[in-house]
């Protein structure tokens, strides 16, 4: 290490490549100690064994070998470098790694090019697969081509943060896929994870351990990168699906805070029943669950402000192939597209003015419907839901003034009948839509519900990425402290002068024998007590309203006393972790389409993925015929092999080469006829 320095230093890096090699003997791996090596390599043992019978270091040995002073057994390379051969196995490789670990670190074969990177000359490390068997969550593999043509390599160039060191910004975000896919939630869970065999997945000699991948994020994630990595994302996705966002889905998800740093405002959390500490999550999805983009919301002002503010303008900026003006003035029906959301939403004046302004329709419950229409209006309409499952509902239709004076705005009123007899109205101003397009759009809501169960039960959207904190802007608009104390205290005086009042009204209206003067005065007594209560009550409740009145309901961030202030979690490395995660969750949705049968529904097909993502495979490379064999482990059913090789004939089709090397993904079951590698199975790539 100190001579390389001080050739670094002195001649700078032509030192290391202008030099002309020397050929000499090794001090060593002498002559003696070669032949000894070869002998016991002949005999099958590997590199860490023969090292330690040796006493020399087990990197010596390698280079050896690379070097091709010493041959392995059978084609003149070691069993558990080569490309053929029969490939190292866990117990071989745990032995190699636990060596590696006495010097640069556990797994860390290739410690020359780490060397060459820690001194900047190299600027990251190419992929090179090795012949291994039994590699843990090998059928992870079976997902790179999902997870590329969702964008997971695509708009990193542009938009993330640079990487520096051995690893690359590319190889980060593979394994960032990876992780998602084979449920290691968090970048902590990857201790528990042996590094070297997780990097056999990418062609490294091991994964970065956890300090390292959490600057690498760092670094990515820097001055807002990962949100506009997310953004470009989001774009690509519309892009390519334009049919997919006529309808688009919006709904707040609270994710509660359970960290120290800071004290946020309190939030009511629907699923727990429970005002907690956390942060609103706006999230826009198609009508399948997928997610678009995800807006985060510290200071919470409602859904209605949140999509005026931050999702349409979004929205109108990004949505491809949105009608023109002149064909919004030709059809005075048409609009952009469809929003749909939950009573939250509800608001006549806000439907006015998305369509008056952007001609966006919007779709939601009705809050206040009128009375009970006629039976005899509805009428029973067949339609398929966005899971393709065909529904029969009775619905009946009308055009509905919802809304008064200048809020008021005509839309189409659908009506559910149920078997009890009950009618659920909801309200929109998609004026094209059937009324059964209608009531399909919001039924399918549960799509974006169920988005949010297995993302938090599979993806951990509610972690936190990292405990760092940063104070708001200065004019971030808060809930004043001094009105939020009011609005309490009236709330408590209210509470406690509708009960004064009913137990008035009760001892009022009780009749009491007027011979029995003992109760009688004692009723007196009370209603006299519960009057004087109710007067003083009514005076704080009166006073207290007037001082609410007379303090501002929001004041700027800055205005906040100390004590009161609060501030946001930073989202740097939280966003590029969301980001990925849902790339992972479209991806595994994109393999479920070519698993889904007559015989497998959406859950089925999704836990067969989840069981193939930890499966183990043996990884074969085959650099003469540019193929990268991925073996997969046979399952517990033959039933289930049968659909694994269906879907692996499909993945071979599309020919996926693995980023940053030649090789094409070629994919099998172990021990069929496809895994026995026969000369015709896969075209060379010179051929092609």
């Amino acid at each position: 290490m100190d001579r390389a320095l001080r050739l670094y230093r002195a001649e700078g890096i032509d030192g290391f490549f202008g030099r002309k090699p020397t050929k000499r003997s090794g001090r060593v791996l002498t002559a003696e100690r070669l032949i000894r090596a070869q002998e016991l390599l002949n005999e099958g043992l590997i590199n860490a064994e023969v090292a330690a019978q040796l006493g020399v270091p087990v990197d010596t040995l390698r280079r050896a070998v690379w070097d091709g002073r010493v041959k392995g057994k059978g084609d003149g390379k070691n069993e558990d470098d080569g490309a053929a051969g029969t490939g190292s196995d866990k117990s071989q490789r745990s032995v190699e790694d636990a060596v590696a670990g006495e010097g640069m670190g556990t797994g860390c074969t290739r410690a020359g090019e780490r060397l060459l990177a820690a001194l900047g000359v190299l600027d990251g490390v190419a992929a090179r697969f090795e012949h291994a068997r039994h590699v843990p969550h090998g059928g992870v593999l079976c997902a790179l081509g999902a997870l590329l043509v969702n964008g997971l390599l695509g708009p990193a160039r542009e938009w993330l943060g640079k990487v520096s060191g051995y690893y690359t910004a590319n190889q980060v975000l593979l394994l960032l896929g990876f992780m998602g896919l084979c449920r290691i939630k968090t970048v902590e869970a990857l201790r528990g994870k042996a590094p070297g065999e997780l990097g056999k997945l990418m062609g490294l000699d091991r994964v970065p351990e956890v300090r390292c991948l959490r600057e690498k994020l760092d670094a990515m994630s820097r001055d807002d990168a990962s949100e506009k990595y997310a953004a470009a994302l989001s774009r690509q996705w519309m892009e390519a699906e334009p049919q997919a966002i006529g309808t688009l889905y919006v709904d707040g998800h609270v994710r509660v805070y359970h960290g120290s740093k800071t004290k946020l405002p309190r939030k009511y959390v629907s699923r727990q029943r429970l005002c907690l500490r956390g942060t609103t999550d706006y999230w826009v999805n198609d009508k399948h669950g997928r997610p678009f983009f995800v807006i985060d919301k510290v200071v919470d002002s409602g859904l209605i402000a949140a999509l005026r503010d931050d999702i349409v303008p979004r929205l109108l900026r990004d949505v491809p192939n949105q009608p023109t003006p002149e064909q919004l003035r030709e059809d005075p029906l048409l609009c952009r597209f469809v929003l749909v959301f939950d009573r939250e939403g509800y608001s006549p004046a806000f439907f006015k003015m998305m369509w008056n302004e952007h001609r966006i329709a919007c779709i939601t419950y009705h809050k206040h419907p009128t009375s009970p229409w006629e039976e005899a209006e509805f009428g029973g309409r067949e339609f398929p839901l966005s899971s393709g499952e065909k529904v029969t509902m009775p619905l009946a239709e009308r055009g509905s003034l919802v809304g008064s004076g200048a809020d008021a705005i005509w839309m189409k009123e659908v009506r559910k009948l149920t078997a009890g007899g009950h009618q659920v109205s909801l309200v929109g101003t998609a004026y094209k839509m059937e009324p059964d397009e209608q009531a399909a759009a919001l039924f399918s809501r549960w799509c974006q519900e169920n988005y949010f169960r297995y993302a938090m039960q599979h993806f951990e959207i509610d972690l936190l990425g990292a405990y760092k904190t940063s104070p708001l802007h200065d004019t971030e608009r808060v809930i004043n402290p001094a009105w939020r104390q009011l609005e309490r205290q009236r709330n408590a005086l209210e509470n406690k002068l509708r009960y004064r009042r009913a137990r008035f009204a009760e001892l009022s209206l009780r009749t009491i024998d007027n011979t029995q003067d003992k109760k009688y005065r004692q009723r007196e007594r009370q209603i006299a007590e519960l009057l004087e209560e109710i007067t003083a009550i009514e005076a704080r409740l009166e006073a207290t309203k007037a001082s609410k009145k007379q303090t501002q309901h929001h004041i700027a961030w800055a205005q906040l006393e100390e004590a009161d202030r609060f501030e946001r979690p930073v989202l740097g490395r939280k966003r590029l972790l969301d980001a990925v995660h849902m790339i992972a969750y479209r991806a595994e949705t994109a393999l479920c389409s070519l698993l889904r049968s007559a015989t497998i529904d959406n859950a089925a097909a999704r836990r067969l993925l989840q069981d193939l993502f930890v499966t183990e495979a043996d990884i074969r490379p085959d650099p003469s015929a540019g193929v990268l064999h991925v073996e997969i482990h046979r399952g517990s059913r033959p039933v289930v092999d049968r659909t694994l090789a269906a879907l692996f004939e499909q993945l071979n089709e599309m020919e996926i080469i693995f980023p940053g090397t030649e090789l094409i993904m070629h994919y099998s079951l172990l021990g069929s006829r496809a895994a026995d590698f026969p000369e015709n199975s896969v075209t060379s790539t010179s051929q092609r």
